[in-house]
């Protein structure tokens, strides 16, 4: 039993760079990373930025849309800039916890997703000011084009295409 197990396994890796097995488990568990990595590092930022330039740090700089005005004065430049650098920690988190080109798209809207829905129901209704979208979208796509651009340097690294080295083919 276990012989015949071992032989299809072996068939289905022949043949591919990485193995296509759908796993529920692994998605569910990257997603909660990326989420987690993104909270924290978040708040990180947040704390960070506003003891530098001088303004007292509350969770709901985390959530709230009033202060996230791109040329407002005050802490709304500082959450601007955590933002801004959180999406750039969030792209090493990318390519530390999933790791494959393809996906960065895929595990970034979700964290903004899921980001979206929890300043929903802390707000209360949808965020509606212009520059909290703006700065999102943003968000995603820095996070998005970085994971890949890491990713992809990782995913050609481990091809050996030097001249020097010959395979019998």
């Amino acid at each position: 039993m276990f012989d015949l197990l071992r032989r299809k396994a072996g068939r289905m890796a022949i043949g591919t760079f990485r193995s296509n097995v759908w796993d529920p488990v692994l998605i569910i568990c990257q997603i909660v990373s990326m989420q987690c990595q993104y909270i924290v590092t978040l708040g990180i930022w947040v704390h960070l930025l506003n003891v530098l330039c001088g303004y007292n740090t509350t969770i709901d700089q985390l959530f709230t849309q009033a202060d996230k005005g791109l040329f407002t004065e005050g802490p709304g430049k500082a959450n601007t800039m955590a933002y801004a650098l959180n999406c750039l920690t969030s792209a090493l988190g990318l390519w530390i916890i999933v790791g494959r080109t393809k996906q960065c798209l895929d595990f970034s809207l979700t964290t903004h997703v899921i980001h979206f829905v929890t300043c929903w129901i802390v707000n209360g209704h949808l965020p509606h000011t212009v520059s909290w979208w703006i700065l999102n979208l943003v968000g995603v796509t820095l996070m998005t084009v970085l994971g890949e651009f890491l990713c992809m340097r990782s995913e050609i690294k481990a091809i050996p295409l030097g001249m020097g080295s010959k395979v019998d083919l």
